[in-house]
């Protein structure tokens, strides 16, 4: 009985993309650089796994909200490096502030006294 379950927080689409996009606000990286620092950034709470962080390095190139260029890495291996674009960069701005909202307004929620019956 005293088992106490392993939490596994899943990273919805919007999420990861706003994280994403303020990873390469750093500066260009390659994707396992993007999937690094989210790891770091979040105390290892966010694990990015490949499945989910190449479709949406894709969908947000296919935005025009980062570019890609093929280069060599720290451990001279071919990669792709990402770069945030302008359009991303103006991207990054509106999502941070919408999901900033969002987040205070779950807290306060959850921080709320109960109704009156």
């Amino acid at each position: 009985m005293g088992v106490m379950a392993q939490t596994n927080v899943d990273i919805l689409r919007g999420t990861l993309d706003l994280l994403i996009l303020k990873a390469l606000s750093w500066g260009s990286t390659h994707g396992y650089g993007v999937a690094r620092w989210i790891e770091q950034a979040t105390q290892d709470v966010l694990q990015i796994e490949e499945g989910s962080l190449y479709p949406a390095l894709h969908r947000l190139e296919s935005r025009d909200w980062i570019a890609s260029e093929w280069g060599t890495s720290e451990n001279n291996r071919r990669a792709k490096f990402y770069t945030l674009t302008p359009k991303g960069r103006a991207q990054l701005r509106v999502e941070a502030a919408t999901w900033t909202r969002f987040a205070q307004a779950v807290f306060a929620a959850l921080e709320a006294p109960p109704s009156p019956a």
